[in-house]
């Protein structure tokens, strides 16, 4: 099986490099720029410097060179999903795709499968997720990711392919579960960054996970995913990672709003849109989302920081 991926941020280089001691990967940058570094220097410097980046990764600005392979894996930002399908969608037609990217389209409330399913009927689509920053998967760091495809023999196809001398992959057909396992998490960790940035302890940190993961549990069950998905890589997994880092663009958001510092993340934070959309959903199911609420409150300066905290703390008294 041949694979390329699409998208050469820090997440798609990362990628294409464990992936290609497999075998030649393609890696698309609609940059000219950014392949041009990785023929010259070996290396993507403006998404992730200091790593080398191996000849077996051949990296273009052709999407139609990119798209001759059997997989494509789609990592661009979720909120970028729908329209770079739709500008390469005759390139893309009919292909095994693999989106990379965690979080909930603002407007349609849909997820990256369900987005990949409306604009490209004729492929097969998939998900690829988990707990992995792209330094550590670059690096040569051992990471264990979640494969969810709804057809398991074509996901054990897949999973095969996707292992790596690094990568360990699991795989599930829960796609719904492991689409807002990764989707939600982000929006627990900009909440855990928030306490941390404001001081207010590791105790309160542990609360916000642990109550943070039940909503998620609880929210996913309403969705039709299985709970048992959530305590997994996908779930549990990830939100143990991006709530305890501070290499988590979503820890670093929220530790900068509890904080008061302007030195937010210059990259893209999905939890803020996640956080935005699943409120919106929990207004208009009646769903009762106290933490994810909350902070789609404190992104949007709605609230602050303290008046976070108070409204946390004065919820009624409840069995766990």
């Amino acid at each position: 099986m041949t694979i390329a991926v699409i998208g050469s941020g820090a997440f798609g280089t990362a990628l294409a490099i464990s992936l290609s001691g497999n075998a030649p990967v393609t890696l698309w940058s609609r940059s000219a720029e950014q392949v041009q570094q990785m023929h010259d220097a070996r290396e993507n410097t403006t998404r992730l410097p200091g790593i080398h980046v191996p000849p077996s990764v051949e990296a273009t600005t052709d999407v139609l060179k990119a798209a001759q392979a059997d997989t494509l894996l789609i990592a661009v930002p979720m909120q970028k999903l729908r329209s770079t399908l739709r500008t390469h969608r005759d390139a893309l037609a009919g292909k095994t795709l693999v989106a990379c990217c965690k979080g909930i389209e603002l407007g349609s409330h849909h997820g990256p499968i369900r987005i990949l399913r409306d604009e490209l009927p004729d492929a097969v689509p998939a998900l690829l997720t988990g707990p992995s920053f792209a330094r550590d998967i670059a690096q040569g760091l051992p990471t264990a990711l979640t494969l969810a495809v709804a057809d398991d023999s074509v996901g054990k196809t897949l999973q095969q392919a996707l292992t790596s001398a690094n990568l360990r992959i699991y795989r599930t057909t829960d796609t719904i579960g492991a689409e807002l396992g990764g989707a939600l998490k982000n929006v627990i960790a900009i909440a855990c960054g928030a306490v941390m940035g404001a001081g207010l302890g590791e105790s309160a940190r542990a609360a916000l996970m642990t109550r943070g993961f039940a909503e998620m549990v609880r929210f996913a069950a309403t969705k039709g995913a299985d709970p048992r998905t959530l305590s997994g890589l996908s779930g549990f997994g990830d939100l143990a990672l991006t709530c305890t880092s501070a290499q988590s663009r979503n820890y670093q958001m929220g530790f900068a709003l509890g904080s008061g510092s302007s030195d937010m993340p210059s990259a893209t934070v999905e939890g803020v849109a996640t956080a935005t959309s699943v409120a919106e959903l929990a207004r208009e199911e009646g769903l009762d989302l106290p933490v994810t609420q909350t902070v789609a409150a404190l992104v949007s300066g709605d609230i602050d920081l303290q008046t976070a905290v108070t409204g946390l703390m004065a919820r009624p008294l409840r069995e766990e």
